[in-house]
């Protein structure tokens, strides 16, 4: 009896360790791999389409995307919009600070102007002790066109008089071209009448004549 035991368990290890056995082992694992991939694919395409409601909420999540990025857009460009009439209302505020008074301005300028005349119209030579009440009139008007010149140069309004410089039309207007001896062309020979500018803008032009070449 014991005999026999050793032998079955002999050829039990043999049939265990048999090459046929171990050469077969691959290929059942290749099958076996195989099979469970296939069963993974028919996983996959057993899959369920999404339903209505899941369609529903997907067309809707798109829409309400397409309306957040269109929302955006025009969140940003009235950003824009709103910094732009910003900056124009601030500038036309500034503006109204420094030119507020200009036709203020262009109505004293007569003022001066005839302040200006007064005191060219008087004889020199006759301004003197001997005449004290032509003295005393002359210097009152001398001192108020002095005054006068101050206050404007205050409120940043500037006197033009460009005899001999370059004509410049955006502070020049010509009167006439003729050519005078000693300038140059296009210089201004003669002034007939001063401008005035606010600020660095021409509120009058300076009325003047221009030299040409002879």
């Amino acid at each position: 009896m014991a005999s026999w035991c050793v032998r079955a368990v002999r050829q039990s290890y043999s049939f265990v360790a048999s090459p046929a056995l171990t050469r077969g082992s691959p290929r059942l694992l290749c099958m076996a791999t195989q099979q469970k991939n296939g069963h993974g694919s028919e996983e996959e395409a057993e899959k369920p389409e999404p339903s209505p409601t899941e369609k529903s909420l997907m067309e809707e999540k798109t829409q309400l995307e397409d309306q957040l990025k269109d929302m955006t857009e025009k969140y940003k460009r009235a950003l824009a919009d709103t910094e732009n009439l910003r900056t124009r209302t601030q500038k036309m505020i500034e503006d109204a600070k420094l030119y507020g008074i200009q036709s203020f301005c262009k109505d004293l300028l007569e003022v001066a102007d005839i302040l200006e005349k007064a005191t060219e119209s008087v004889p020199k030579e006759e301004v003197t002790s001997q005449n004290p009440h032509l003295k005393n009139l002359y210097d009152g008007l001398v001192m108020t066109e002095v005054q006068i010149q101050k206050v404007f140069t205050k409120h940043g309004l500037i006197k033009l008089n460009p005899d001999g410089q370059k004509f410049d039309p955006y502070e020049h207007e010509a009167l006439f071209h003729a050519p005078v001896e000693g300038k140059e062309p296009g210089t201004v020979a003669v002034v007939t009448k001063v401008g005035y500018k606010l600020h660095g803008r021409t509120l009058r032009p300076a009325l003047v004549g221009v030299a040409k070449a002879l």
